[in-house]
This record gives structure tokens, C-alpha cells and sequence, in this order.
């Protein structure tokens, strides 16, 4: 309420102490109730833009590795194995694999390549890669290139469908050695929660068992 003084004959108006006290209050509260959505706000911006960013970074590695996992070579080794031993040019286990495919030419030069994935210690899942050049040997990964496709990775699991069991069985390691897996799955842990499932179908490329006959895709 404001207060009316007269003094010397003149009208003097203010507010009292109470009253100023109480309208810095009132304007205190109003700046901390907007501060306070500011920072809600911001912080559901945040979140909206970190998992935009983690679809985006689904979308584009699960479909690389679609391209890349989704054709294999049935090509074999010629050198000397151990019992047990795989003669393909792919093994899997629990934590990475490797495999011969082809390179979708807009990643780059086209081509059949030897390929390994896995995940590095400091949490980077790694493709490693070297061109094939019809030599039934296993490679040197030490003269390949390597990409990182995603950083932040805290998990990665591999599982390998053998469907000519009935019913069909997912293993964590393919042991098989007279037939390829008909499926890959792979399960990506981030530090923001798990990833869908990638379930990735294994096709053969054309060609790519010695004993066949036939038109070869994807390089010499």
C-alpha cells in the first residue's frame, strides 16, 4: 500500500520498507521459476539431441555393416590347419570376427577385402581391413587400415546362427567348419544404454567356393 507524507504542504508518495521487501521477493521467485525451465528446457534439448545422435549413429553403422557383413566369400585356405580349425576365411567368436566381403564402392574403392571387427580398450568399435588379392592365405593385419565407426562402446557381443540344426541355435562362437553361419548378431553396449539387436543374414557371394562354377562379383 502506498503511503502518503505531507510535508511542508506537499503531497509526498512511497512504499513502505515492508512492501519494496515484499515485491523483491515476489520478483526473486519469478527469476528463479524461470530459471529453473530455462535449465529444464535446455536439459530436454540436450536430451532430444543425444538421441537423435544415437539413432543417426545406429542408422549409419548398422547399415554399413549390413553392406559390408551381409556378403561373405566361401573362399578356403590352403594353408595347413590345426585340428578344429575353420578353412573358411571367417571366424567368430564371442568379441570380434573377421571375414572376407566386398567393399561398397561409395566407402571407397570396390572390391573383395579381408575385414575384422572388433572392439579396441579404450572403447572404439574398430573395422580393420586389407584388399584381397586371390591369395588363399590369412592375412597380415599389420599392413591393413582401420576406421572407427563408433566411440564410447562399453560391450560387444557376437552370436552365430547354425540353421541346419532343428530347431536352428545361436552360439557365442562358430565352430563349425564345413558351413558358414546363416546369421550374425550383433549386440552393442553404450554407456547410454544397449542398442537394438542387429541381426545380419550371411549371403554368399557368387563364385567364392572353389568348388562351384560361375560369375565372381565384388572383385578378382
Amino acid at each position: 500500500m502506498m503511503r502518503v507524507c505531507r510535508t511542508e504542504g506537499h503531497d509526498v508518495r512511497g512504499f513502505t520498507l515492508v512492501e519494496l521487501l515484499v515485491v523483491i521477493t515476489l520478483l526473486s521467485l519469478v527469476m528463479v521459476a524461470m530459471g529453473s525451465a530455462l535449465r529444464t528446457a535446455s536439459q530436454t534439448e540436450a536430451r532430444v539431441d543425444a538421441r537423435l545422435q544415437r539413432m543417426d549413429d545406429l542408422r549409419t553403422v548398422s547399415g554399413f555393416l549390413r553392406s559390408v557383413l551381409g556378403r561373405v566369400s566361401a573362399q578356403k585356405i590352403s594353408t595347413p590347419l590345426g585340428a578344429g580349425e575353420s578353412p573358411y576365411f571367417f571366424s567368430g567368436s564371442a568379441s570380434s570376427i573377421s571375414w572376407v566381403g566386398v567393399m561398397p564402392a561409395r566407402y571407397g574403392a570396390g572390391g573383395r577385402y579381408h575385414f575384422r571387427l572388433q572392439v579396441t580398450d579404450a572403447g572404439v568399435l574398430l573395422l580393420q581391413y586389407l584388399p584381397w588379392e586371390g591369395a588363399p592365405v590369412l592375412p597380415d593385419w599389420s599392413a591393413g587400415q582401420s576406421t572407427p565407426l563408433l566411440a564410447g562402446v562399453t560391450g560387444l557381443t557376437f552370436q552365430y546362427e547354425d540353421a541346419v540344426v532343428e530347431p536352428p541355435e545361436w552360439s557365442p562362437q562358430w565352430t563349425v567348419i564345413d558351413r558358414l553361419p546363416e546369421r550374425v548378431s550383433i549386440s552393442v553396449q553404450m554407456a547410454s544404454g544397449a542398442w537394438p539387436e542387429i541381426v545380419i543374414p550371411l549371403r554368399v557371394l557368387p563364385g567364392s567356393d572353389p568348388r562351384t562354377s560361375g560369375p565372381v562379383f565384388g572383385g578378382t
